[in-house]
């Protein structure tokens, strides 16, 4: 069956018109054991709302995971699928319980491929600890068992999974999530002959708990980050530099990053592909594939469940040549920042020319900027991003030689230091022969952070090896900006003098915006 292709994603909880969508996927995914009846649905709803997540696209549910809170104890590791969950009616849920009990997780046929399971166990994971529960245990199925059954036992069955010497759909998936196995039940759910009633009892540990009531609870507040360094190669197809790109994204993927970064026109080696034109003929008929980029890199941030901010490529509009970043959201969203400062080589070369607006972006992990690379020279952008509680900034970047790195670089640091924020860098290394303008890369993508006790020594978090192919991983933590706008030795922001100067934007209120997810 073919992938379908999400519009808009939006995580949420479950809702009682959301019945028949559920019943209609329940039907289709477990077509011999029956879904919920309204009943139990609606019992669910209203015994633990906030246990019960979804993902809708287009107004429609197309998958969900359901769970309840439990005192484990009480229950212990022998006990079945209709004792822990009240009869599907969850009168075993238990408000001031130790243990987020998980249900059912099913996705819409159609929607396979689209990771959607990892993002609602994700989702319960953050779930857990922010109620700051000890663990999430769930009764996993065995469905591949039954054709084994006759040659092996479950626990057999069990390790050849976890070695990948077999594959099983689900206990596979749970193992991928850093679940592990604590034992095998029997007669858990009556009816699943796949399984031949089996199940693995699984546990994946909240290491974030906390003790004592009295202590607060500690929510999410790191952010991971990939960039990528990026090799300039001749390509023979936009299909083989899509190749290229969708490697990264699933390496990146890989470290559960939330954010990948691209460099500024990483999609130049397009332009080989026409070597016949004229630079300005050529980067126009680049810009000619940039939808159809932005399409199938938006698709790569659904499947992979990661934001990618997909560097910079040129973008043709009216008669106008502008330099566009494309933020691709994991929901199925995406935004653009046009480059506002052109460079004379820019103009000189293409003729390209400067957007006249502002963005400010909410993602799922808070707001971020994108200043595309000489943008970034300019520190009235950030500071403006800054005024809006923009806790980090990216900034694709291109540059041939040494000195235009590191103006580059220098820049960003300052804009980490001077608006107490996270700046990401990252550019193109290599060549492109036949390709007039851009010929040669000088890069070494880097991570900045503010200059306090509580950051590296010299505000540099991470930073790749000058002119070699390559990625940086790295964690932010906003809860460090937090502290250091209020206690840090000094504090820029808080410390301007508004009563000597002001910064204003003349672009128009409609200019500068808040784009929303």
């Amino acid at each position: 069956m073919a992938e379908k292709h999400a519009s808009k994603l939006i995580l949420r909880n479950l809702r009682r018109e959301d019945y028949a969508d559920i019943k209609a996927i329940m039907d289709k995914v477990y077509p011999t054991l029956g879904g919920w009846t309204k009943k139990e649905f609606y019992a669910q709803l209203k015994a633990f709302p906030e246990g019960q997540i979804c993902i809708e696209d287009d107004s429609k549910v197309v998958a969900a995971a359901q769970s309840l809170i439990v005192n484990y104890g009480k229950f212990g590791d022998r006990h079945t699928y209709e004792e822990i969950t009240g009869a599907g009616l969850l009168t075993t849920h238990d408000p001031e319980g130790d243990t987020l009990y998980g249900l059912d997780v099913f996705v819409d046929p159609e929607y396979r491929g689209l990771r959607l399971g990892r993002r609602l166990y994700d989702a319960r994971k953050e779930l857990c600890v922010w109620l700051n529960l000890k663990r999430i245990i769930a009764g996993g199925r065995i469905p591949g068992y039954a054709k084994y059954a006759h040659e092996m036992t479950p626990a057999r069955y069990i390790e050849q999974v976890k070695h990948k010497e077999i594959s099983d759909p689900v206990l596979g998936f749970q193992l991928a999530n850093d679940f592990h196995v604590r034992r095998i039940l029997k007669g858990y759910l009556k009816g699943d002959q796949a399984s031949k009633e089996y199940a693995t009892l699984l546990e994946w540990s909240n290491v974030e708990y906390e003790e004592s009531p009295e202590q607060p609870i500690i929510t999410r507040s790191i952010i991971r980050i990939g960039a990528v360094q990026w090799q300039m190669r001749s390509v023979r197809s936009v299909e083989e530099f899509l190749d290229q790109v969708e490697f990264f994204v699933d390496a990146m993927a890989g470290y559960q990053s939330d954010f990948v970064l691209f460099p500024e026109f990483f999609n130049a080696p397009l332009m080989a592909l026409h070597p016949e034109e004229s630079p300005e003929a050529a980067i126009r008929t680049v810009a000619s594939y940039t939808d159809e980029l932005v399409e199938k890199i938006g698709q790569m941030a659904v499947r992979y469940n990661t934001n990618i901010i997909a560097g910079s490529m040129p973008e043709y509009r009216d008669q106008v040549l502008y330099n566009t970043s494309y933020l691709c959201r994991r929901d199925g969203t995406h935004a653009f920042q046009k480059k506002l400062h052109i460079t004379p080589d820019e103009e000189a070369y293409w003729g390209m020319q400067g957007g006249d607006k502002l963005s400010v972006f909410e993602t799922d992990t808070g707001r971020i900027g994108v200043l595309i690379c000489y943008d970034v020279e300019f520190p009235e952008l950030s500071r403006l991003l800054a005024k809006h509680r923009v806790d980090i900034l990216f900034v694709p970047y291109w540059t041939d030689t040494k000195n235009a790195y590191l103006r580059v670089r220098r820049c960003a640091q300052a804009r980490a230091i001077e608006n107490e924020c996270y700046v990401v860098i990252s550019g193109s290394v290599g060549n492109l022969p036949k390709v007039e303008n851009m010929d040669i890369q000088y890069s070494q993508a880097a991570v900045f952070s503010p200059s306090d006790y509580a950051f590296a020594h010299d505000a540099t978090i991470a930073e790749a090896t000058p002119n070699t192919e390559m990625t940086l991983v790295a964690d932010l933590d906003v809860r460090l900006l937090k502290e250091l706008r209020e206690r840090g030795s000094v504090r820029n922001f808080r410390s301007r003098r508004e009563d000597l100067y002001t910064l204003e934007w003349k672009g128009g209120v409609e200019n500068f915006s808040i784009l929303k997810s």
